[in-house]
């Protein structure tokens, strides 16, 4: 089995929700500052530096007062947690860097920021060919995925309350989730509708916060302040040729593809998964990511987490914070934070016994397959 290389030794993160009072800068360096301290690490210590949706790169280095040798900025999509934390890997492992900082800022919530309109069309731009139809959002395009996914194999709405009602139930054990309070499937189903099937209840939340993860090499990690969770596997698959399209395989191809290949690398499988930490921008996102990652059968998604696996205490506890449903929406940064955390057995009341392996799995344009884990092998 092959021995991990690299590994998480910080995790840091802001408050969430309507913080008026810090922008992207403040908010990237806010967890920043608690991911250095998380690891016992200084800022002179940081010779990479991977910002996400903060403005500008050479601003944030100068605000933290550091001349990384390698620095970069990407954009502000979801998919680009786990594209951040890949860039990471490689350049520790090539032995450019030996200890990469990946920072997220996001005041949206304060700044007004809504995913929706002309101006804010979802993926390439070249789906401006919907927009006369109300198709301009990445609500929409998940709304049609999931009305094709319950007429091709009979998922219900009830399956999506489920999911919603057990990432709130998450959530309510976290203190730091914006959304804590639970409801029934009475009030999910009384949700108001946004675009259907989808209802208020399955939609992340927009608010204000910020991310910070630590990445260094195996060696390295042994000296640092907290036990380092090694990432044994990662792996990436873009789907960007007809994306304009929801794809009629819900991207089951792709992320089977990423799961194979980073459960392949880490020398572990299914069966060796404590907790799942999947992409919640919507509802269906779940199920798609699970079949094709496959925990459950092509179609099965909605008896499968009607019978319960995703909560905590059962097979496969999922978004054990509450995720982007009802933690927040940090665009995957907090997962991959609440993966760390369970590995070290840092989460109190929602603390999954004897996590020693955790997946994260996001189904979206790019796919992406991240196996964390406890050992090094």
């Amino acid at each position: 089995m092959a021995q991990a290389r690299a590994a998480v030794v910080g995790v840091g993160t802001t408050a969430y929700g309507r913080l008026p009072e810090y922008d992207a800068y403040d908010l990237g360096m806010w967890a920043l500052t608690e991911a250095l301290k998380d690891a016992g690490l200084g800022f002179a210590d940081l010779d990479g530096i991977i910002v996400n949706r903060i403005p500008d790169y050479q601003r944030f280095c100068e605000i933290a007062g550091i001349d990384p040798s390698f620095v970069t900025i990407t954009p502000g999509h979801g998919r680009f947690a786990a594209i951040c934390i890949e860039m990471a890997l490689q350049a520790v492992l090539s032995g450019r860097c030996r200890t990469v900082a990946l920072v997220y800022g996001n005041n949206g919530r304060s700044a007004g920021a809504a995913y929706g309109g002309e101006s804010d069309s979802y993926g390439s731009g070249g789906g401006a060919i919907w927009w006369p139809y109300g198709m301009t959002s990445p609500g929409a395009f998940h709304a049609m995925m999931m009305r094709s996914h319950m007429a091709q194999y009979g998922t219900k709405p009830e399956h999506l309350a489920e999911l919603a009602m057990t990432f709130r139930d998450h959530a309510g054990l976290n203190p730091q989730a914006v959304m804590r309070k639970p409801f029934t499937l009475d009030d999910y189903m009384n949700a108001r509708m946004i675009a259907e099937p989808l209802r208020l209840l399955d939609y992340c939340l927009i608010n204000d916060g910020g991310v910070a993860l630590i990445v260094t090499t195996a060696e390295h990690a042994r000296d640092c302040a907290r036990p380092p969770v090694h990432i044994r596997g990662a792996a990436l698959q873009t789907v960007f040729a007809n994306s304009m399209f929801p794809p009629e395989d819900y991207w089951h191809g792709a992320v089977a593809s990423v799961t194979g290949r980073s459960f392949r690398e880490a020398g572990l499988g299914r069966d060796d998964m404590q907790a799942l930490m999947i992409y919640d921008n919507f509802t269906p996102t779940v199920m798609f990511s699970l079949e094709g990652a496959g925990y459950c059968g092509r179609g099965e998604s909605g008896p499968f987490v009607a019978e319960g696996h995703l909560r905590l205490g059962r097979r496969y506890p999922t978004n054990t914070s509450g995720g982007h449903l009802s933690e927040s929406y940090m665009q995957g940064w907090a997962l991959n934070v609440e993966a760390v955390r369970q590995l070290r057995g840092d989460c109190g009341d929602r603390q999954v016994s004897d996590a020693a392996n955790v997946h994260y799995i996001a189904a979206a344009p790019v796919c992406s397959s991240i196996v964390y884990s406890r050992d090094p092998s």
